[in-house]
């Protein structure tokens, strides 16, 4: 015979179905990180297919397209405005921003008025032309993401997740303190 062999105790095995229902569940309602697990879900759900569709559309990787986008936003940003609200190191970018001005979709550097050595980035008229073609597809598939959501829920969802965004500066690229740790660790104590 072949194929597992279940006894009469035991419960028969799982379609893939059923385990990944159960464990989307598990990482919802029984992770002691849900709000974490929720927001890489969707970014990773939203992202990997605009980003690979950008790099096999338009030969960008991710850092490129990142730099259009932040200075459709920000005209004159820096790369450091840039990390620092995209999260990729600067070496990444600087590479990406070089990549960038080498296909002519930013123009040459100027100085950030006041910024020291920091320098103002420019989409040029290639790069606004890319980023009129391609900006539609991210704001259409934000819109399914969401279309769940009433404009109101959407309005308060947008607020928290701002609330929490502007207060990671708080708290991003340091580890918690020792004493949250073993506070954290004699609550979890006290629970068993």
């Amino acid at each position: 015979m072949s194929g597992p062999q279940i006894t009469q105790d035991q419960e028969p095995p799982r379609t893939a179905t059923e385990a990944s229902v159960d464990m989307l569940q598990a990482k919802l309602w029984g992770n002691p990180c849900p709000f974490t697990f929720r927001i890489n879900y969707l970014a990773l759900l939203y992202n990997t297919p605009l980003y690979d569709w950008i790099q096999s559309n338009y030969g960008l990787k991710r850092p490129e397209y990142v730099v259009l986008y932040s200075l459709a936003l920000v005209d004159g940003g820096s790369a450091r405005d840039i990390s620092r609200t995209s999260g990729f190191p600067k070496n990444t970018l600087s590479r990406a921003i070089k990549r960038l001005e080498l296909m002519g979709l930013i123009e040459a550097r100027g100085k950030v008025p006041g910024g020291g050595r920091r320098q103002a980035l420019r989409l040029s008229e290639k790069g606004w032309s890319m980023i009129n073609e391609t900006r539609p597809v991210f704001e259409a598939q934000e819109n399914r993401m969401l279309e769940v959501l009433s404009d109101g829920e959407r309005q308060m969802l947008s607020e928290l997740m701002s609330k929490v965004v502007i207060a990671a500066q708080d708290w991003a690229g340091d580890l918690p303190p020792r004493e949250m740790l073993d506070a954290a660790a004699d609550k979890e104590r006290m629970r068993q």
